[in-house]
This record gives structure tokens, C-alpha cells and sequence, in this order.
């Protein structure tokens, strides 16, 4: 089937439409700092947001530094996020996350994509997502939602998150892109979901393509 895709003059009319709706979107993970929004991210990956937030809950009272982290060690920190799914080669990749921070960024989270992504644990979205999160640099992080959203939607063309992401780089107007990636999640999240898609209460519906890709 040949895939539809929206004009720029239809991308304009999403976006504005989700701005009229939702004009400052946050992530819905809980941080305070760029560390505790990376190790939240990290621990994100096939896991919701919501378990994420309630084990950081507990674990950022007593550890939010890669310092405190490490100082804990893998047995420390293991309680805290065990009720998160792949808990055990996540908090490997936290320790060691940790130690590169120590040794290589003075305990800093470097602002660089691809420092980020020499972090353990740390690929292109999550890089993407600290990068747009902390300093509203123009990234796309292409998660599940967006990659099955933005083809059927019209907006996005590709079936990698590499592809979609260059495809929604190269057509979404920069006036949209600090919240572009907010609005599709929290959009993937709530209304095009995966199962039942409440097309009859969708802001776009005359607009998307339907795309049964």
C-alpha cells in the first residue's frame, strides 16, 4: 500500500492544533537535574514512565549524583529499581554509566549527542531525549509511539526510528520542533493508541491519513 503523506500547509495545522491544546508539554518523567533525567530516561526503556517515577522517587532521596550512585553499587541500587522490568542490566549500565561520568565529564552530563551515546546504556533517543529535555536543542526521539504513529499519521515517512527520525527532522517547522516529540508521545500515549485508537476524540482526525502500514 502506498503510504500518504501530509502537506507542509497539514504538519503546520497538526502542530498548531496541538500547541492551541497543550502550548508547554513536559516530560513525564520526574528529575530535577540532567543526571537524574538520564539515569529516569535509562530506566525508561520498555518500562512506563509511571514505574519509572515511582522507584526515583525513593532512590533520588538518597542518591542523585553519579557520585551517591556509585556509591550505592550495583547490590545498592538494585532494590530501588527492581520493581522496573530488565532491572538487572539496567542498573549495570547505570553503575557504569556512573563511572564514566566520574571519569570522563567531571561528573557532569555532557551536552554533545555523541558523548552521550559513549554513556552505557545511552543510544540515539535517549541522547535525543536529554538533549531536547535539558536544553531544547531540535532533536527527535523517535520511541515506539512515535515510530508507529507518525507513518500512519502521514506526518513521517520510513519504518526505522533512524528513517522516521530524518523524515520528521526534514518536514516539521522549526517553530514546532522544542515540542514536537512531546506532543506525538502524550498523542501515542492517550489517543492513537497501539489497540483501540480513539479516532472519534482525536484533534487531527480530518487531517491524518490513516495509513495502514
Amino acid at each position: 500500500m502506498m503510504q500518504k503523506l501530509l502537506s507542509r500547509e497539514q504538519i503546520i495545522e497538526v502542530f498548531t492544533r496541538f500547541r492551541a491544546q497543550n502550548p508547554n508539554p513536559k516530560s513525564e518523567l520526574e528529575y530535577s537535574t540532567p543526571f537524574t533525567l538520564l539515569v529516569a530516561v535509562v530506566l525508561s526503556a520498555q518500562a512506563t514512565d509511571k514505574s519509572v517515577n515511582i522507584a526515583t522517587r525513593e532512590l533520588y532521596k538518597v542518591a542523585d549524583t553519579a557520585q551517591k550512585i556509585l556509591a550505592l553499587g550495583e547490590e545498592g541500587l538494585i532494590p530501588y529499581i527492581k520493581s522496573i522490568g530488565l532491572y538487572k542490566s539496567k542498573a549495570k549500565h547505570i553503575i557504569a554509566l556512573c563511572e564514566k561520568l566520574i571519569s570522563d565529564f567531571d561528573g557532569q552530563v555532557p551536552h554533545d549527542r555523541e558523548k552521550l551515546m559513549s554513556l552505557s546504556g545511552v543510544g540515539r533517543k535517549t541522547a535525543n531525549v536529554v538533549l531536547n529535555v535539558v536544553w531544547g536543542e531540535h532533536t527527535m526521539p523517535v520511541d515506539t509511539h512515535l515510530l508507529r504513529i507518525c507513518p500512519k499519521i502521514g506526518l513521517a515517512e520510513g519504518s526505522t526510528p533512524e528513517k522516521v527520525e530524518k523524515s520528521l527532522l526534514e518536514r516539521i517547522p522549526d517553530e514546532f520542533m522544542e515540542h514536537a516529540h512531546h506532543w506525538l508521545i502524550l498523542h501515542g500515549r492517550y489517543v492513537c493508541t497501539a489497540r483501540n485508537p480513539k479516532c472519534e476524540n482525536c484533534l487531527i482526525n480530518d487531517i491524518c491519513q490513516h495509513n495502514d502500514l
